[in-house]
Parts: C-alpha cells; sequence; structure tokens
C-alpha cells in the first residue's frame, strides 16, 4: 500500500447552501489514510476559495512516494510533509500524522498538543441566506439552539436579521457576510444592527482589505470577526494592528494543526478574540478543531449537523447543540459503517 491513500466523497447538504458567493447542496471532501489506517485527514475546501482540486490530489500523490517512516514526533511533522501545497491538502496529511502519533501513544489529540483537556460547548448553528421569512422558519426548528449564525451579504440583510431576531429574541445571533458588503454598507449596516444586539460581525469586507475592516471596527463595539482575512500568521499581526478584535480560525484555510496553534496562541497574545470555525466538511476536520477548544471562546462547529451522509462518528451534540470531544485516542474519529481498533 503506498504511503497515503485519499478518497473523495460528495457531502450533500441538509439545505441548500446559500453565500454571497452563490449557492450549492453539496460540497466535496477527501478522506486521507495512511498506510495500514494508521491515521486519518481530511482535506476540504469551498470552491469560492479557487484551490483546484487536481492541485491538492497531485500534492498526495507525491506525499504517496514519501519513502521515509511516519515521524514519531509532532515536531518531525512539518519536515516530512515538506515545502509548498494547499493548504487544505497540508492540512489533510497533517492531521493523518497527528492522529497516528496520538494513536500510538494511546491519547486523544488535545493531550499529544498539551491543551486543556476539551469541555462541553455551545457551537453555533448556520443559517444560508433565503427570504427573511424562511430564514425566520429556520431559526424557529432550531428553538433549542442558544446561538445562530445568520449568513448575509446581499439585499435585504436587515429584513432578514429583523425577522430571525422577532422569532428568537432568547438567541445569542452572529452575522457572517461572507465579505459580501462594500465599506459603506458595513458602516451603515453595523450602525443599523446594533439594535438587534448581535454579538459578532464576521468579515463583512473582502479579504484583502484589512485596513477596512479596522475602520468599520473603530465605529461600532461589536467585534468584527476575520475570516477569511487571515490565512496566515502575519495576517492576525496585521488585523490585531488594524484594530480587529477577532478571528475565525479554520484547520483547513491554514493548513493544520501547526499553523492554527500558532495563530491561535498570536492571536490571544494579542487580545484577540479567537472563534474556532470549520467549513462543511465531515467529523474528521471538525473534531480535530474541536479538540482546541480549551482555547478558544467562540465555536463555529456545526459542519456535521449541515450535512445528512457524514461518514464518519467523532464529534458528538447535544439537543442545545453542545458538543463533546471523544475520548478516543488520535483524532477519535471512526466510520460509521466500520469500527476500527483505536
Amino acid at each position: 500500500m503506498p504511503g497515503l491513500t485519499y478518497e473523495m466523497i460528495t457531502l450533500n447538504l441538509r439545505n441548500p447552501f446559500r453565500l454571497s458567493y452563490g449557492v450549492s447542496d453539496t460540497r466535496q471532501a477527501y478522506w486521507i489514510r495512511l498506510r495500514d489506517d494508521e491515521g486519518w485527514g481530511e482535506g476540504t475546501i469551498p470552491p469560492y476559495y479557487h484551490i483546484d482540486a487536481n492541485e491538492m490530489t497531485l500534492f498526495w500523490d507525491q506525499a504517496a512516494l514519501n519513502s521515509r517512516p511516519y515521524p514519531d514526533d509532532p515536531d518531525a511533522i512539518p519536515d516530512w510533509i515538506g515545502p509548498g501545497g494547499p493548504a487544505p491538502a497540508r492540512c489533510a496529511i497533517e492531521l493523518g500524522l497527528y492522529d497516528r502519533i496520538a494513536r500510538c501513544r494511546g491519547i486523544p489529540l488535545y493531550q499529544l498538543l498539551g491543551l486543556p483537556k476539551p469541555k462541553p460547548r455551545a457551537t453555533s448553528f448556520t443559517i444560508a441566506i433565503d427570504t427573511p421569512q424562511d430564514m425566520a422558519k429556520m431559526a424557529l426548528q432550531i428553538h433549542n439552539f442558544p446561538i445562530i449564525k445568520i449568513k448575509l451579504g446581499s439585499d435585504d440583510d436587515e429584513a432578514r436579521l429583523s425577522a430571525i431576531r422577532a422569532a428568537r429574541p432568547d438567541a445569542r445571533l452572529r452575522v457572517d457576510a461572507n465579505a459580501g458588503w462594500t465599506r459603506d454598507e458595513a458602516v451603515r449596516y453595523v450602525h443599523d444592527f446594533e439594535k438587534f444586539e448581535i454579538e459578532m460581525i464576521e468579515q463583512p469586507l473582502v479579504k484583502n482589505d484589512i485596513e477596512g475592516l479596522g475602520i468599520i471596527q473603530s465605529t461600532t463595539s461589536i467585534p468584527i470577526v476575520a475570516d477569511e482575512s487571515v490565512q496566515s500568521l502575519e495576517d492576525v499581526d496585521r488585523l490585531s494592528e488594524a484594530g480587529v478584535q477577532g478571528i475565525n480560525l479554520k484547520l483547513m484555510k491554514v493548513g493544520g494543526l501547526t499553523p492554527a496553534l500558532k495563530i491561535l496562541h498570536r492571536s490571544v497574545e494579542l487580545g484577540m478574540k479567537v472563534m474556532l470555525g470549520c467549513m462543511i466538511e465531515t467529523s474528521i476536520g471538525t473534531t480535530a478543531m474541536a479538540h482546541l477548544s480549551g482555547l478558544a471562546e467562540w465555536f463555529d462547529l456545526d459542519a456535521p449537523m449541515l450535512i445528512t451522509n457524514d461518514p464518519f462518528e467523532g464529534i458528538q451534540y447535544d439537543a442545545h447543540a453542545n458538543f463533546t470531544v471523544p475520548e478516543r485516542s488520535g483524532i477519535g474519529v471512526v466510520k460509521t459503517d466500520l469500527i476500527i481498533n483505536r
């Protein structure tokens, strides 16, 4: 068997996902398996990141030819993977190697990383762009979930938010514009949205407009949270200098656990708030991120709840969207139709 293999999985969304970038009802994920199933990883990225899937599979094909033994120390993982490659492709291999080391040691991933044991935490649940009436209806359907993340970034955004707030006066509301506003629109919306008592506004402007994010932040006490704008450690420093209050950290976006931990620690050092997020992905990637939850204060780890055919079992949710991390060794994920010894 080669050093690793990969398999594409089409994830079916429970509801069509409408963002400022467009609409879709499926996403493509890749399951990465080290030799003899010693470790599992995932490489998944939405199309609006414009990363060619062929570039990812080529990177994995090259990694499969790596004849060196798998590293037994986390510090040796970056050297084994080597330079270059798309961020989600690097992330997939990293997760597999971390999973293997933790499994070999018989400990969960958070313990391998020297992190606090994750406690049950509430994740936000995402409502995609739709009519105000349909979004309010969805908010009522999840009446037990305390935190709602609302996708905006098109016409009628205030009407959408108003309808959800009327339907769920009890909920903590977070807004994600997915870079769908101009600076002028963002200033207006931020001012108008203050009456809805929202918890944060995520990525109101295009990713390269870090200066603009700082300008928007200067107009409001609502935390502005960078998502697409933070893909490296250097981005965190620039965002902090601009005055942005928070970041949304995603493993697939930054290239795995090694860079994610550096970004997380640097953000905390700079006094920025951190949200642990995910793409539309399986329980492999989402569970891996949940192992970091002892270091963050906001969580957007709802991907397995948004799809109907997750082939894995890992992170678990209760009736109030509180998630828990399995105590199995490694990442702690098993195949739903094939329980293997972990």
